[in-house]
């Protein structure tokens, strides 16, 4: 059998590359359309938000939040929480600044929409305090903190759905290497 322009010679290791890529296309693609599935699905809707857990400053795992920004972000893994029902993932966040000072927020992000909520503000004296109406926002926003793109496309999302455990997120945070742009 002869290759033609568009297709490789059956048995070659262009022919093997090519259908290897060609499945993993169409494996991405479903896998997109499955996402916007979700996404659209007029019946979504958010389960009850639980109390903020208590976050461990000593346990904090750092991943690029911002690119340019001075401050360091870090994300609790006792705190990750997922939620089957409405494909929320939930956690603890913590922006750090030179200078000591922190800003630890309790938020979820959907990553079937790219959108994330901000429930709570953490308190010096080590209390929550709850945003009045807090709204889901697009991750791709023009906002001065990119934190929750960054922190979707480095360890909590798999294209449009959350990954399987904390200790997924973990791995993905700590291997630089790792990035998903599929999200």
């Amino acid at each position: 059998m002869t290759s033609n322009r568009f297709f490789p010679r059956a048995g070659s290791c262009t022919a093997q590359a090519f259908r290897t890529l060609l499945s993993v296309t169409l494996l991405g693609l479903c896998s997109a359309a499955l996402a916007q599935t979700n996404a659209d699905d007029p019946d979504w809707s958010e389960s009850e938000t639980p109390l903020p857990p208590a976050v461990d400053f000593s346990k904090l795992v750092p991943f690029d939040g911002a690119g340019s920004s001075s401050l360091v972000y870090g994300i609790d893994p006792g705190t990750i929480r997922f939620t089957p029902s409405d494909g929320l993932v939930r956690y603890v966040v913590v922006a750090s600044s030179r200078s000591g000072a922190k800003n630890v927020m309790y938020e979820a992000i959907r990553c079937a929409t790219g959108e994330f909520k901000t429930y709570a503000r953490h308190a010096s004296d080590g209390s929550w305090s709850r945003i009045a109406r807090p709204e889901w926002r697009s991750v791709f926003d023009t906002m001065p903190s990119k934190h929750a793109l960054h922190l979707a496309r480095s360890g909590l999302c798999d294209g449009g759905a959350p990954v399987s455990s904390a200790a997924a997120v973990v791995r993905r945070l700590k291997n630089q290497n790792f990035k998903t742009t599929d999200f």
